[in-house]
């Protein structure tokens, strides 16, 4: 198994070509990328160079949808930031740009977290006006006029606004087309509107991303030259996932951003589902998620609401970047109480909760939240705390409640998310459920915790096992 060199091209399966004969603003989107540090890698210039066409025609953009799916680590981001950053401040007039997320909590971490300090941190924070943080107001303001709003992940999020561009990001995630619903209306207006999908490949259940690959395949397949562009990096499903030839023919930043040692890794670490689909690019089952899909689907309903012999479960992000609280009661009713971004708020919000319902707090004594426990416990909250062996067996507990519809769970976008997403990581004989995630479980365990009653005297081994 020959490694090919980082100078060979890695080729997508999928791509709408260049066409010769139009201009385009491939080096405007460029040198704006340069300035922020981040130079376009080959595969992102082949994206943009096609992505900026204009049609000579009409003078306006060639394509009004581009859509883009690659592995994870491939550089999304910075091509995203890059193309909203042209549209921005390139455009000859204020930009009205909305950017969008598996849920608008992921979607104001990602522009907020990742791409706000790239821009400031660069010779373009000049252009910059200011950024807002409030939660529902969350933007990046430009001194032109433009700006880069966080768009809520519902049908009615874009309603009352007119957008220039919008960005669908990870749109693997969605099993229904609330987004896209919500943002080509804001359009209808703007001739030079584009919207960009960007995503790495999900499952059977990924409605919108699916239909947008069919989409995308077809209109390569008939040389199609408006409307979509389309591009897809991926692995053919034949070919053997521990072979770096393999890699080297479907992972664009490999040689550039990543190497074969962390490809390596993610293979010994990931189940082989998760692996063909996070860096082969390949579309995997729904059947493949821990919790599938119509076992979820059964326990799920809106009118449940917990009442009596009440107990809180907490859960704080591996990064620290957000937590959730969840409560259960006896009878096997279970929601997710709170799920904001940041930690400072989870002592005050848990005493309050724990001290009006007289319940106590379920803590994993070894993950994140377990460094809150001195404090809750200094505030006269009973807190238990859970040894590594007992959160396996409360994920256990949780799985086999889910399964035989022993347990019901009030209906959350998030924690469908977090489900959707959910991994195991195995500890001895039994396993956790996995940080390694794109998307936060810090819901799914919050619930998970508070669903657990624990019998007996607590075992006595220990095992620390979290990221």
């Amino acid at each position: 198994m020959t490694s090919p060199t980082s100078s060979q091209t890695c080729h997508p399966r999928w791509a709408t070509p260049r066409s010769p004969d139009r201009q385009n603003r491939a080096d405007s989107v460029a040198a704006i990328s340069a300035r922020l540090g981040q130079p376009l890698m080959p595969w992102q210039q082949q994206v943009i160079e096609v992505a900026t066409e204009i049609d000579p025609a009409t003078g306006h953009p060639a394509y009004r949808e581009i859509v883009v799916t690659v592995p994870r680590q491939s550089g999304k981001t910075t091509l995203v930031l890059a193309w909203e950053v042209d549209r921005a401040l390139m455009w000859g007039r204020p930009q009205r740009i909305a950017y969008t997320a598996q849920t608008g909590f992921d979607a104001r971490r990602k522009l907020l977290d990742d791409q706000a300090p790239i821009l400031l941190g660069s010779s373009l924070a000049p252009a910059v006006d200011r950024v807002q943080r409030a939660q529902g107001n969350e933007a990046l303001v430009f001194r032109n006029g433009s700006r880069i709003d966080v768009l809520a992940s519902t049908e009615s999020a874009g309603h009352g606004k007119s957008l220039d561009a919008a960005c669908i990001d990870e749109a693997f995630a969605d099993t229904d087309d609330r987004r896209e619903t919500a943002i080509l209306p804001t359009m209808a207006t703007r001739r030079d509107a584009q919207v960009m999908v960007v995503s790495t490949m999900g499952t059977d259940a990924s409605t919108l991303l699916n239909r947008k690959v069919a989409a995308g395949r077809a209109a390569v397949e008939d040389g199609q030259r408006s409307g979509i562009a389309y591009f897809e990096w991926s692995a053919d499903p034949d070919l053997a996932i521990d072979d770096p030839a393999t890699w080297w023919g479907c992972m664009p930043a490999l040689g550039h951003t990543i190497t074969e040692d962390v490809v390596r890794h993610a293979l010994q670490t990931m189940s082989e589902g998760e692996f063909r689909r996070s860096w082969l690019n390949q579309q995997t089952r729904s059947s493949e998620r821990v919790i599938p899909v119509d076992a979820w689907d059964r326990v799920c309903r809106s009118d449940v609401a917990p009442d009596g012999g009440l107990q809180f479960g907490v859960d704080v992000a591996a990064d620290r970047s957000a937590a959730a609280i969840a409560v259960s009661d006896e009878s096997g009713q279970v929601e997710v109480v709170e799920f904001r971004p940041g930690v400072g708020w989870l002592p005050g919000r848990l005493a309050e909760l724990a001290g009006r319902w007289g319940a106590p707090v379920v803590v994993d004594g070894y993950s994140p939240a377990g460094g809150f426990v001195d404090l809750l416990e200094g505030e006269g909250v009973q807190v238990l705390k859970l040894s590594t062996r007992e959160v396996a067996f409360a994920c256990g507990a949780f799985y086999d409640a889910v399964m035989a519809v022993s347990v019901t769970v009030r209906s959350d976008a998030m924690l469908d998310q977090a489900v959707a997403a959910a991994k195991r990581r195995q500890v001895g004989d039994s396993w956790l459920w996995s940080r390694s995630s794109d998307v936060d479980v810090s819901p799914l365990v919050a619930v998970t915790l508070a669903s657990y009653r624990r019998k007996g005297s607590a075992p006595a081994e220990v095992w620390v096992a979290y990221d």
